[in-house]
């Protein structure tokens, strides 16, 4: 097996660099390292720690046009959609330099002496982050854990390390302490697997496939290990016939073809009422065909190409199966990996409705009342995130509260803003990411009774 991963541009499929594997051996050095450095972290006054973080921010914040380009290149990212994901980046490590100082613990009252309780850090903290959106992935885990007195080691996904590794050498440069924020690129058969299995690694973060989050979930289960997991969607955006159905329309492909449909959070099922099924499929043809897919480097562009020859043949492999077609827009030619955004007619047992696709595919259901777009938005063994549109305030309160995902919006496709909590039910996640409680994810409460006699 080879000791590097050859990086390929996917929109020109040119051969960007070189990138070596971290090998056991150097993770298990990598850990030691981390051990040390977070134990003179933690000790430091929570303030020290808030302004390191706000260091940290203020130099990806030069860095933003860098890292977005940087993310054009590896990723294929439109570079107005990469530059918002650098932004973001720095937006957490603000947000989380808010924590060290408002981390609080409680005075219980009990007979005999007073009790109080600390958030104690874990230790070292393994994150392993994903290929679609590597940056801002990887500040979900790091910013937090850091911010609750934690050293971090952080393995990026083999098909797009840059943007991590360059973020490991702009935390050096703002004088976050050496070892503290270590990135180990390599397979997750060896980095992954080790952070799982490594006894002094007291937490893993996965954002992934379910397959490949089961088996974290397990080997942290023999450890006793805490684990939080992001895993696969099938979001859906439930269309009712009392909604705005212009804005509906108008809006559905940025909810699933943005990043061209590699979003865990992509509204991959249309679900709308049946009174109004065909107006709508009226007004979202022309939304899809105004889809600008083309150069991640142009400024106008809106979708890039997926992001390598495997994923491309994985996501066309859904389009052989004979499904309906509606519509398709339109992309390049190659080189590079390019696919228009689809939209598919299929029933609701076939497995482009069913399955998760991670590309710019979308299936389009009618369904008949209320309780019929519950059934039918649950019917699946993910439960991320997803839309619900209509005007009835009643119907949005019922139909959100019997919706199973662990994030909605209401006309709306908002899934992610760094002060709210953000994770799945059912099979996509464990665990929260985020908002004003995040870094509290990363610690022990400890509890400490004093006599007063």
């Amino acid at each position: 097996m080879s000791d590097t991963t050859t990086l390929i541009n996917p929109a020109d499929e040119t051969v960007i660099r070189e990138v070596a594997h971290t090998s056991l051996e150097e993770v298990d050095e990598a850990v030691a390292r981390a051990v040390a450095a977070q134990s003179s972290w933690a000790g430091l006054a929570p303030a020290d720690r808030a302004l390191a973080l706000r260091r940290f921010a203020a130099i990806v914040d030069g860095a933003v046009d860098e890292l977005a380009r940087l993310e054009v290149a590896n990723s294929g990212h439109p570079i107005g959609s990469a530059r918002w994901e650098a932004g973001h980046v720095r937006d957490v490590l603000n947000y989380a330099a808010g924590m060290p100082e408002r981390m609080l613990g409680a005075q219980i009252p009990v007979a005999g002496g007073i009790d109080v309780t600390f958030h104690e850090p874990l230790g070292v903290v393994g994150v392993i982050v994903p290929w679609n959106f590597p940056m801002t992935i990887a500040s979900w885990g790091f910013a937090p854990a850091l911010a609750a007195g934690n050293a971090v080691l952080l393995k990026p996904a083999d098909w797009t390390p840059l943007t991590a590794i360059r973020l490991g050498e702009l935390a050096l440069e703002s004088g976050l302490p050496e070892h503290l924020f270590q990135v180990l690129p390599g397979r997750g058969s060896v980095v992954g697997e080790r952070f799982v299995t490594h006894e002094q690694v007291r937490k893993v973060v996965f954002t992934g496939s379910t397959a490949v989050g089961k088996q974290v979930a397990a080997g942290c289960a023999a450890q006793v290990k805490p684990v939080t997991l992001e895993l696969g969607g099938k979001s859906a955006n439930v269309v009712f016939a009392d909604s705005d159905l212009e804005r509906a329309a108008a809006t559905a492909p940025g909810a699933v073809f943005d990043n061209a449909g590699q979003d865990c959070c992509a509204r991959s099922r249309i679900l709308v009422q049946r009174s109004v099924f065909d107006r709508f499929l009226e007004l979202l043809e022309p939304a899809v065909k105004a889809v600008r897919v083309g150069a991640p480097a142009e400024e106008s562009t809106e979708m890039g190409p997926l992001v390598s020859r495997a994923h491309y043949e994985s996501v066309a492999s859904f389009l052989d199966e004979g499904t309906p077609v509606a519509f398709r827009g339109s992309a390049p030619s190659g080189p590079g990996y390019w696919m228009p955004p689809t939209v598919l007619l299929p029933s609701r047992t076939d497995r482009v409705a069913v399955d998760e696709i991670f590309g710019p595919v979308v299936s389009v259901l009618p369904f008949d009342d209320e309780s019929d777009a519950i059934a039918l938005a649950n019917d699946s063994v993910y439960g991320l995130s997803g839309s619900i549109w209509t005007n009835d305030l009643g119907r949005a309160i019922r139909v959100s509260r019997g919706i199973e995902s662990g994030t909605l919006s209401v006309n709306s496709h908002s899934s992610v803003r760094y002060t709210t909590p953000f994770g799945g039910a059912k099979q996509s996640g464990l665990g929260r990411e985020l908002g004003p409680d995040a870094a509290l994810a990363f610690t022990d409460t400890k509890n400490v009774f004093f006599a007063s006699n």
